[in-house]
């Protein structure tokens, strides 16, 4: 003998709460990221350093041209966090406007190399053919070009411009 069974109702759908989500590739990245201690704390400090290189000398109360003749090469001390030079410019000052300026040309130099690169790029591939051939040979030759007799020659013909630097850079 068989035992009737009553039919059951449809199952209703999960609400969307119940629903499991997916995770998008910056979520994946950022969990990856997280896990590497190493990658977080250069991201950290670099973090740091760029904040001191450009929030630092506002808060100093020296210039990075204030000269004090008396005080000449001194030790750190409390007022002088890394000394003084020879000419009594306080170091720590001097050491974030220059990092101020050495993080301002790396970071234009990728932004040029970024857009010339882009717009290269797409070029060569859009037209295709022998203008991308022809593209490419000149990108071998500037290749082959030793990058710092490259800057030389521009700064020879052009002369020192710092907008120049960034673009030779890039």
């Amino acid at each position: 003998m068989s035992t009737l069974v009553a039919p059951s109702a449809p199952v209703p759908p999960a609400p969307a709460a119940a629903l499991e989500r997916g995770n998008s590739l910056w979520h994946d990245a950022w969990l990856r990221l997280r896990k590497n201690r190493l990658a977080v704390f250069g991201a950290v400090t670099l973090i740091v350093v760029s904040l001191a290189c450009f929030l630092g000398p506002f808060f100093s109360p020296y210039g990075y041209e204030d000269q004090n003749l008396d005080l000449g090469a001194s030790a750190p001390s409390a007022q002088h966090w890394l000394g003084t030079d020879t000419l009594g410019r306080d170091l720590l000052v001097r050491l974030l406007y220059g990092g101020r300026v050495s993080l301002g040309v790396g970071l234009a130099a990728t932004v040029v190399a970024l857009t010339i690169g882009v717009v290269y790029g797409a070029v060569a591939g859009y037209f295709g053919g022998k203008l991308d051939a022809a593209m490419m040979r000149i990108v071998d030759i500037m290749y082959s070009l030793p990058f710092t007799i490259f800057v030389i020659l521009l700064m020879g013909f052009f002369g020192r411009n710092i907008i120049l630097l960034f673009v030779a850079i890039g």
